[in-house]
């Protein structure tokens, strides 16, 4: 008999960020009250779900975003630090098009391999330690459902590892597919992923 399992990966939502900067790792971002909002709505649909784990980023907006999620269920929230967002050169800077780091040309060397990328976490390690914490909330949901909560590109690179795509990419919203409070859910027959799902259910 199959045993099946969903594993849903799930950006936290909106930051509170007044100052747009490349937040990354630092501590302290709190989300927003709009991104409380997406958080909770996520909840409330999920709450008909057999979720039986629900794991986050040690990161504020990750653990934040999770709690609505594990009150609903009557969970406590594990911490899983494979899910934490990736590491950024140009973390607590301004990074928008023309804006702040991107226009020193001393910063210009960061830019040089997209591929890898050179600014940051390789992709390669993103992809690896997210398919573990991936594959760790499906041992402990099996037969069930878990929630994960994670960042937006490490989660866009799970999916794009998992579905063929090339890990590197143009970081647009288009390309990572993975807007505030959205998930992408991982479904599973025993061990073998057989399909996989993208739902925005908070709207942006």
């Amino acid at each position: 008999m199959t045993t099946e399992t969903i594993v849903h990966v799930m950006r936290h939502g909106e930051v509170h960020n007044p100052d747009k900067i490349l937040y990354g790792r630092l501590p302290d971002f709190h989300l927003s009250d709009k991104g409380r909002a997406q958080a909770q709505r996520v909840a409330e649909w999920l709450a008909r779900h057999d979720v039986v784990h629900v794991v986050a980023s040690p990161l504020e907006r990750a653990q934040e975003t999770a709690g609505p999620i594990a009150a609903t269920h009557g969970l406590s929230i594990d911490t899983d630090g494979d899910l934490i967002e990736s590491e950024n050169v140009f973390e607590g800077e301004r990074v928008s098009p023309g804006d702040g780091a991107l226009r020193n040309p001393r910063n210009w060397w960061h830019l040089r391999n997209p591929r890898t990328p050179s600014w940051g976490e390789p992709y390669a390690h993103i992809a690896e330690r997210m398919q573990t914490a991936l594959y760790r909330a499906r041992d402990r949901a099996m037969g069930h459902e878990a929630v994960c909560v994670s960042h937006q590109l490490p989660t866009a690179t799970l999916r794009r590892s998992l579905t063929g795509l090339t890990l590197h990419h143009l970081p647009t919203a288009a390309n990572r597919m993975c807007n505030h409070a959205s998930l992408t859910s991982f479904y599973f027959h025993d061990t073998a992923l057989v399909g996989w799902s993208y739902a925005e259910l908070a709207g942006q």
